[in-house]
């Protein structure tokens, strides 16, 4: 969907006056699917779901409003057709004892069902308990994250360089370097906010999490090492030695361009809308107690798709002021018109119940 700069900047400005969202209504529809119909974010927004007519196709986004691990795998197994091989389960894992990670005991049913799977995980750029791969692995024992093998795929600063294809600003970025051992990917987040990002979807999930700690993420965020040198523990990430809102966002949609063009069919998305702080699971014990609550979990083969429904869903909720407050003031409904602007999706879609 093309959207023009005015209409964009205008869609904004709507937004920021504070434009009333409404709730949910439930489309007519054939058994056994239900469509959801719902009001879109303010820019790039999906004609389908705001009830109008669209040209073309739509994404169909799977969605539940139960949080387990019953219904994370029946979401799963809507769309893991092209699945197969040595699956990666691109998870974050988060910093020692994090209140929002997504429960333990929910992924490890979740990853049972996967034959030839486990969890994969990269180095963090910034300095604290995920930095280098001996921490990193003392901290996935905390979390517990013990129950399959965790991949860290940059350990001993391990990176492969993957091409970005008519890019914003990269022409490679720097993955973990075991990720070319996998066959497929799983890319199961937990939406929440971000302090950079103003949200943390799919994308972030792999456009930042798959790129090596101390190279790619370098590349991410855009991050002059040569002139800076390495972030120290207490780097301010806001004292402009980092490039960010959009230009952030553009980075974030070459990186995760790179991943999906690798994996084609073979990469599939579910986000979990639960416990969404305004906070990444990098904050830790840090993070902001979450003033939204739980929505769901989402599940498509279009990375696009779920972030613009979750944005969607969090637009149409009514306790999401702080939530949104982030994503706007980070500018991070960017992410959704720079993948939509590269070709990562569809930002028209039908969001189907399964329950």
């Amino acid at each position: 969907m093309d959207i023009s700069r005015r209409n964009l900047f205008k869609m904004a400005g709507v937004a920021a006056m504070g434009a009333a969202v409404s709730q949910f209504n439930v489309a007519q529809a054939a058994k056994p699917k239900k469509i959801l119909k719902l009001n879109a974010a303010p820019v790039v927004g999906s004609r389908n779901v705001t009830g109008t007519n669209y040209t073309g196709t739509a994404a169909k986004v799977y969605f539940t409003d139960k949080i387990d691990a019953d219904h994370l795998i029946k979401l799963y197994n809507k769309i893991n057709g092209e699945i197969f091989g040595k699956v990666a389960i691109k998870l974050h894992t988060g910093e020692p004892n994090g209140p929002n990670i997504l429960p333990r005991d929910m992924v490890k049913a979740f990853q049972a069902q996967i034959p030839n799977s486990n969890i994969i995980e990269t180095n963090t750029l910034y300095v604290g308990k995920r930095y280098t791969t001996e921490d990193h692995r003392e901290t996935l024992r905390t979390n517990g994250w013990d129950f399959c093998d965790v991949d860290i795929m940059d350990a001993d600063e391990g990176y492969v360089n993957f091409p970005v294809r008519g890019g914003f600003h990269l022409k490679e970025v720097a993955m973990g370097g075991h990720l070319v051992n996998y066959d497929s990917v799983i890319v199961l987040t937990h939406f929440k906010g971000h302090a950079m990002g103003g949200f943390g979807g799919s994308l972030k999930n792999i456009a930042i999490g798959m790129a090596s700690g101390h190279v790619g993420k370098v590349q991410v965020h855009g991050y002059d090492s040569k002139k800076f040198g390495m972030p120290p523990l207490d780097v301010d990430w806001f004292d402009g030695t980092f490039p960010l809102k959009e230009h952030l966002m553009e980075r974030m949609a070459d990186s995760g361009k790179a991943t999906c063009d690798y994996f084609g069919k073979r990469i599939v998305f579910l986000n979990v809308m639960r416990r969404m702080s305004v906070d990444c699971d990098c904050a830790g014990v840090r993070a902001a107690e979450p003033t939204m609550a739980d929505v769901g979990i989402l599940a498509s083969t279009d990375i696009l798709a779920i972030d613009q429904a979750c944005c969607d869903l969090v637009w149409t909720a009514t306790d999401s002021a702080d939530l949104r407050e982030r994503i706007e003031s980070r500018h991070g409904l960017r992410q959704l018109s720079a993948m939509a602007e590269k070709g990562l999706g569809n930002p028209q879609y039908e969001l189907i119940s399964v329950d």
